[in-house]
């Protein structure tokens, strides 16, 4: 069918959501500036998510589903929605959906000059200490890897496939993305979108998460940026 980008929504014990985001993202396929389908990664959920994934999947061919064993976080889950994709385009959101399917539109603005744009929550909906968490974290991350970033935990971005291909992963590098595409070279725009309070399911993150984790991510970066392998090919016979 030609899609042209595909959007990965990672699933942790979501089924209060699940609802909402079939409807909004069907919503959003109707006015996508790109066609578009919907990949699910469900990441080990222990409530009725997967029963509900496979309702909707079922009964919409945009939408498709991956399915973990168990738990393994949400850089696996991007990275899996990243190896699977088959479109030009790969894209991600979570599925609380405090971010609008709709604003994709505003990134794709930009998809012919750049090859990520991420999305900045403007008039973030959070709590302060999420909020100032998030802000200490995004500065010390800035620090290292200097990507000019100010939010790359917005769950709302998108990426070449390609370039998405080739992003050595581990956990908790789904912040570095920005960062990951600038080590090969490629172009990357912010751009900010709309914030909304989470209105179901509990929030996976914790001061752990959110601040402490993501300063030892950033030694781990480093170690990967030195060590990072990039080549391109002037000919082949």
């Amino acid at each position: 069918m030609n899609f042209e980008l595909t959007i990965i929504i990672p699933v942790y014990n979501e089924e209060d959501n699940l609802d909402r985001v079939h409807q909004e993202m069907k919503q959003f396929l109707s006015v996508s500036k790109k066609k578009t389908k919907i990949l699910f990664v469900n990441d080990g959920s222990k409530d009725n998510s997967q029963t509900l994934i496979e309702k909707i999947c079922k009964d919409t061919d945009e939408f498709t589903f991956i399915s973990f064993e168990k738990n393994t976080g949400l850089s696996a889950a991007i990275k899996a929605g990243f190896d699977y994709a088959d479109t030009p385009w790969v894209g991600y959101i979570d599925a609380d959906l405090q971010t609008a399917p709709e604003d994709f539109n505003i990134l794709m603005e930009f998809s012919g000059e750049y090859d990520l744009v991420t999305g900045v929550r403007s008039n973030r909906k959070d709590s302060f200490t999420k909020n100032m968490s998030s802000t200490i974290a995004n500065g010390i991350r800035r620090a290292f890897t200097d990507d000019g970033m100010d939010d790359t935990g917005c769950p709302l971005k998108i990426i070449r496939t390609d370039m998405a291909k080739k992003i050595p992963m581990f956990n908790g590098l789904h912040r570095f993305l920005p960062a990951m595409i600038l080590l090969q070279n490629g172009k990357i725009k912010q751009t900010p979108v709309r914030h909304f309070p989470r209105v179901a399911g509990v929030s996976k993150f914790n001061l752990w998460n959110r601040l402490l984790g993501p300063l030892q991510d950033c030694f781990a970066y480093l170690w990967m940026k030195k060590k990072y392998i990039n080549y391109s090919v002037a000919k082949q016979g």
